[in-house]
């Protein structure tokens, strides 16, 4: 079972490498863009309302609030409370993870209505095929929540595992949609989205250290302790001709 975890878990960081390098591709694909090209975006850019450009930016950042922001906050407190046996900090961390995870539910799918209200889905894109999956993910994710089983009983292990599975696959679709969302959007808008993914890799990263290092910050801590709270001595120490003479004459007696 512990070699599944870890090979879980190894191909879970790699797919989130994966994503992480992709946008720098994209981006350089996007200079080799011919003038033609830019001079249809700009085209298609005066086609824009007011409106619809607000609209669509709303869209974006209701769907980075929600993967991209309280998705992650809500499995890092859930992590960080495998820690804690008992007490208040480990209710707090669980309320948090709730509330965060109700919270996206809910943004998510406020942007899904604005997306099928106010947009052309005819879904010739990527970003579009993949919210169709990711909203409904999103939504079983969070009935499996709310049908937590009792700790202990007979159905624990398997809700466990698929409430972990469907909220791995929340967090890896909903990076993707955030990612070609920002594709869709410059190629909505001809507008550069060079900072914006530069500024979303660097949180993904931040979120991944952070998720990898809750494993070893507990062995990280004990490399100074042996049993209970004393603390290591060194080896290697330097003797004093007293304190040879102290030890020489206690062997001799």
């Amino acid at each position: 079972m512990q070699l599944l975890q870890k090979l879980v878990s190894f191909t879970t960081c790699a797919y989130l490498v994966i994503l992480i390098l992709l946008p720098f591709v994209n981006s350089t694909q996007e200079q080799l863009k011919t003038t033609g090209t830019r001079a249809n975006n700009e085209k298609i850019m005066d086609k824009l309302s007011p409106k619809l450009l607000f609209e669509i930016t709303l869209h974006g950042f209701l769907l980075w609030a929600s993967m991209g922001f309280l998705m992650p906050v809500g499995i890092l407190a859930i992590r960080m409370s495998h820690r804690e046996a008992c007490g208040r900090r480990l209710k707090i961390l669980f309320y948090v993870h709730s509330i965060s995870q109700m919270l996206s539910v809910l943004l998510s799918t406020a942007g899904a209505v604005m997306s099928i209200k106010n947009f052309n889905n005819s879904f010739d894109n990527h970003h579009q095929r993949i919210g169709v999956g990711l909203y409904g993910i999103v939504w079983l994710q969070a009935l499996t929540g709310l049908l937590r089983p009792r700790r202990g009983s007979k159905g624990r292990s398997l809700w466990f595992f698929v409430h972990w599975i469907t909220g791995t696959a929340v967090s890896l679709l909903g990076i993707i949609s955030i990612y070609t969302g920002l594709q869709a959007y410059h190629q909505k808008t001809s507008r550069s989205i060079h900072l914006w993914t530069i500024v979303f890799t660097t949180e993904v990263s931040f979120i991944i250290f952070f998720y990898l290092f809750q494993d070893k910050w507990v062995y990280i801590q004990k490399q100074g302790v042996i049993l209970g709270d004393e603390p290591v001595r060194p080896t290697h120490q330097v003797i004093s001709p007293c304190e040879k003479k102290k030890e020489s004459a206690t062997e001799s007696c």
